[in-house]
């Protein structure tokens, strides 16, 4: 009969074995390559790195710590596993629309309005900001800072180059979060992909960054981090909302995924809900 063990943060059933491994692997991916998984939700890690093992005929998670201490190549595509790049373009438009109705005239005043989508992965939520700050007029004045952990995700992000066959599901989002053009402006087409007007990548900055071991690098009016936090357990969930308090401006604002919310960190005093059902903070 094997023991078993609950983890407190996701409720996933993990045997003893497999825990120790499983935190010898984190351990060891967080010294070689600086990426911390340490305090990620269990169940995700547990999922992922289990895909992985079943595609490389690999049968004990020892066996994946060993090639990730001999195989440079095999750590790369174990990272790719555990970065979180799940995203689309007006994803939730509900957010989109709360954002432009309610949190756009309260930045119309600003000299420059400096927004930063942490996590972005392969960029979609924040070419939907650039489009919605220039449907708004206020392009001329907007900087869009756009990080992930993830290189080769990021480097995607770059391109402005998305699916042909998701414009489907994309226009359908725009249309839902107030949208006041056709979609098809946008962007261009080879009849496979779509290519992102160039005007639109010009405002966003697109860098590396870990919200798990990085700290702040400027001051925000809005922070968007959408639907990441649910992959960290507790304490490292208040870790990062410290970072993102610290990096507002007074009176900022915070938005977060519709799965998330502010009110069990630390930090739930410092906020007041601003669009409440769209998840969307003022920083008091």
């Amino acid at each position: 009969m094997k023991d078993f063990i609950w983890n407190n943060d996701d409720s996933q059933e993990m045997n003893i074995t497999e825990t120790i491994e499983m935190d010898l692997l984190l351990e060891g991916l967080y010294r070689i390559s600086g990426f911390d998984f340490r305090q990620y939700m269990r169940s995700s890690i547990h999922r992922r790195v289990q895909n992985r093992m079943q595609i490389e005929q690999i049968p004990t998670i020892t066996g994946v710590l060993e090639k990730v201490l001999h195989d440079s190549s095999f750590m790369t595509k174990l990272l790719n596993d555990l970065s979180i790049n799940v995203t689309e373009m007006f994803r939730n438009p509900e957010f989109f629309r709360a954002f432009r109705e309610k949190v756009v005239p309260q930045l119309r005043e600003l000299p420059e309005i400096r927004i930063w989508h942490a996590g972005c992965a392969t960029g979609e939520e924040v070419y939907s900001m650039a489009i919605l700050m220039e449907e708004e007029g206020l392009s001329h004045k907007t900087k869009l800072y756009a990080t992930d952990m993830n290189e080769p995700v990021l480097n995607k992000a770059r391109s402005g180059i998305l699916p042909l066959s998701k414009m489907k599901t994309y226009t359908k989002n725009y249309m839902a979060a107030g949208g006041t053009r056709a979609f098809s402006e946008y962007y261009t087409t080879d009849g496979h992909f779509a290519y992102l007007n160039p005007s639109l990548l010009k405002q966003i900055s697109f860098a590396q960054h870990n919200l798990v071991t990085d700290h702040s690098f400027n001051e925000f009016h809005v922070i968007l981090c959408r639907n990441v936090l649910i992959y960290f357990t507790a304490a490292l969930q208040n870790q990062v909302h410290e970072l993102f308090y610290d990096s507002l401006s007074p009176n900022g604002f915070l938005g977060l995924g519709d799965k998330e919310s502010i009110q069990f960190a630390d930090c739930a005093d410092k906020y007041a809900d601003f669009a409440e059902q769209a998840k969307i903070y003022r920083k008091k």
